[in-house]
């Protein structure tokens, strides 16, 4: 089974005025330090509410100083329940931001297409048969898989 698994991390960023500016300067050090391990996490901004339920921005600013609210989000494969996907995420993403909060917000179950991959190899295989029909531009490779 796949999950689709979305973390909160609260990025501490320094010298910033406003909230925008935090959380520019927030998703780039995210990046930073995610990639290039970790290129296939979608950095998203977070969303806090108060305990009113009024919306706030994701960024909480005091002396300069800004705690910004991210959310990750990472495709999981080959998982047995979604409890080790989200620990597969927390693991993944906690060991490339050291020192950096995590929660598990979400774990998606993703749908497996399994008649689509057949589909797509069945037309693989048939462009290869074609391209054998038409040209012998590597013979030597061809004979190597024969």
């Amino acid at each position: 089974m796949n999950c689709r698994v979305v973390v909160e991390a609260a990025i501490p960023v320094y010298d910033v005025k406003t909230p925008d500016e935090a959380v520019r300067i927030a998703i780039s050090k995210t990046g930073e330090m995610l990639n290039p391990d970790l290129n296939y996490v979608e950095i998203n901004m977070g969303s806090r509410t108060s305990p009113s339920g009024e919306e706030l921005p994701p960024a909480f600013i005091a002396a300069d100083e800004a705690l910004v609210a991210l959310e990750l989000e990472m495709t999981v494969f080959n998982v047995e329940r979604e409890e080790h996907a989200s620990r597969i995420a927390r693991k993944e993403i906690g060991q490339r931001l050291e020192n950096i909060p995590l929660a598990v917000l979400d774990v998606e179950i993703l749908e497996e297409d399994d008649s689509d991959d057949e589909t797509d190899a069945e037309a693989d295989t048939d462009d290869a048969d074609e391209e054998d029909d038409s040209d012998d531009v590597l013979p030597e490779f061809e004979d190597l898989i024969d």
